[in-house]
């Protein structure tokens, strides 16, 4: 089982209307199985583009 190494969390922010309308919207991590030295984890792919 991958090992969660990553501290992100999902975004969550209010979608305006014109007419002000407030709609609940979630923006989620891109969290992606890498495996480093042998060991499988998921991190976000930000941090999988900086670790190579």
């Amino acid at each position: 089982m991958a090992k969660n190494i990553s501290k992100k969390k999902p975004l969550t922010v209010n979608l305006r209307s014109k007419a002000c309308n407030a709609t609940k919207s979630r923006q989620k991590p891109n969290l992606q199985k890498k495996t480093i030295n042998g060991e499988k984890v998921i991190i976000s792919a930000r941090e999988a583009k900086n670790n190579k």
